[in-house]
């Protein structure tokens, strides 16, 4: 998944990789950059560049898709409520959770829990990583502009479709 430049040496990428580290250990907490630029040891606009840059994403976008992957996970191997999910899985509003999870996914919590669980899909006996890294959510726009993107289509009277 790292897109190494020429800039970036194996310490840097190592520091990188530890931040990126303690986000999939931990994504229900807060990571703000700040703290992530601590745990790699390097300034925050250093850090924010070189992450987007090794991984493809900025720190925070990769935050929430890991967020998202947990949270679809617990929607379909678990019957715990989905507010106790959002709040599981770092959310601070069950508004904000449904609102972010349905710009990513394209379904609302509530739909995603009702689809077929993975089980019954034939995945059972494909490793746990392969599925989740298939099912991880897209986020090569920010989610900000998908909505933007998603408000032009309605007002222009097209048909709206997904957006990248």
């Amino acid at each position: 998944m790292a897109v190494r430049s020429a800039s970036q040496g194996p310490e840097l990428l190592r520091r990188l990789l530890r931040a990126k580290d303690r986000i999939d250990a931990a994504s229900h907490e807060r990571w703000p950059v700040r703290r992530l630029a601590l745990v790699s040891g390097v300034s925050e606009a250093h850090f924010a560049r070189s992450f987007k840059q090794a991984f493809g994403l900025p720190p925070h976008r990769y935050l929430l898709t890991r967020r998202i992957e947990r949270a679809t996970a617990l929607l379909r191997d678990t019957d715990q409520p989905i507010t106790q999910i959002a709040f599981q899985t770092g959310w601070d509003s069950l508004g904000t959770f449904g609102r972010t999870f349905r710009d990513i996914t394209g379904h609302s919590p509530s739909a995603c829990r009702a689809r077929a669980p993975a089980g019954s899909l034939g995945l059972a006996r494909v490793p746990g990583c392969v599925v989740r890294a298939a099912h991880r959510p897209d986020l090569t726009l920010a989610v900000s502009e998908k909505r933007r993107r998603q408000g032009d289509l309605k007002l222009s009277g097209t048909k709206p479709r997904s957006v990248p």
